[in-house]
């Protein structure tokens, strides 16, 4: 588990799988820029069982308060073959912990923990043009905005122009820096 400030990150165990993909599949929760193709239950509990949701190209962690209550997830996977790196994506479960700090202290962890595992250079988010708040959770966390690539998602119904952020290596503090001291 990777202790911060106000957040816990850590993998998902196997006795909570049924739980977390009831948080994931729950639509009405989503919000407007959280693409809405849900796995099957079979194939959630495939995955997890397959991958542990943690493997060299691809995994996911939960985001939970120092109350352990579940608060959201982060994932990275890896993007094409010739880009270096990994891209990042991150949703809350509920509204109520919206604008409180919780994701860019969850980001800049997870970033600096992927930093500190992985011989990458870079990290990647893409945001919907659209949704300012994730684009101020990255800009927080020192990512930098690249450029905008066009209609470049489909979401509810329409196309939606994608704003590319990165943080390299030498921009993200340490893990050690970002750790809950005892």
């Amino acid at each position: 588990m990777i202790y911060g400030k106000n957040v816990i990150l850590r993998t998902i165990y196997p006795h909570e799988i049924e739980h977390v993909y009831e948080l994931i599949a729950h639509i009405n929760s989503k919000g407007p820029y959280w693409h809405l193709n849900i796995p099957s239950a079979q194939e959630f509990i495939n995955e997890y069982n397959r991958t542990g949701f943690w493997s060299i190209d691809e995994g996911r962690m939960l985001i939970l308060s120092t109350q352990e209550e579940y608060m959201g997830e982060i994932l990275y996977f890896k993007g094409l073959d010739y880009q270096s790196g990994y891209e990042v994506g991150y949703e809350l479960f509920d509204p109520r912990f919206e604008g409180k700090g919780y994701m860019s202290e969850a980001l800049l962890l997870f970033c600096a923990y992927l930093f500190s595992i992985r011989p990458i250079n870079r990290i990647q988010v893409n945001v919907m043009e659209e949704n300012i708040g994730s684009a101020r959770v990255a800009e927080k966390c020192g990512f930098t905005y690249e450029g905008t690539m066009r209609k470049a998602t489909f979401n509810r119904g329409k196309y939606h122009n994608l704003r590319l952020y990165s943080l390299l290596r030498e921009e993200c503090p340490t893990l050690h820096e970002l750790l809950r001291k005892p």
